[in-house]
């Protein structure tokens, strides 16, 4: 019987986290995510940050400043009322990032 090898795959977590190095592609990730409409589960979205942070931290930022930066996560969206948001709108702009409100596109009956 002969010993055959199965070529390797790229893991989805090293293909994400190299495609949201590009900022454009990681702008339009957490856009997806804020736009979940029903139900949104506060869980993804933290993690979609992070995926953020992990891709993006490698180029903006120092080993140390990008634990800091997840920390700065944490706290951050453990807090409640409007700081929060400008609390990310900061913490993105670290990033290389912007927070931005467009207008909702309106379903015609």
């Amino acid at each position: 019987m002969k010993n055959v090898k199965a070529p390797t795959s790229v893991s989805y977590s090293n293909y994400l986290i190299a495609r949201l190095k590009d900022p454009s592609y990681a702008a339009l990730y957490l856009e997806t995510h804020f736009e979940e409409e029903e139900d949104p589960d506060p869980g993804l979205l933290k993690l979609a940050l992070n995926d953020v942070l992990e891709a993006l931290s490698r180029s903006n930022l120092s080993p140390e400043q990008a634990e800091l930066h997840a920390q700065k996560l944490d706290k951050l969206l453990s807090q409640q009322g409007s700081d929060v948001i400008y609390g990310l709108s900061q913490w993105l702009s670290e990033l290389g990032l912007k927070l931005t409100v467009t207008v909702a596109e309106q379903e015609h009956e």
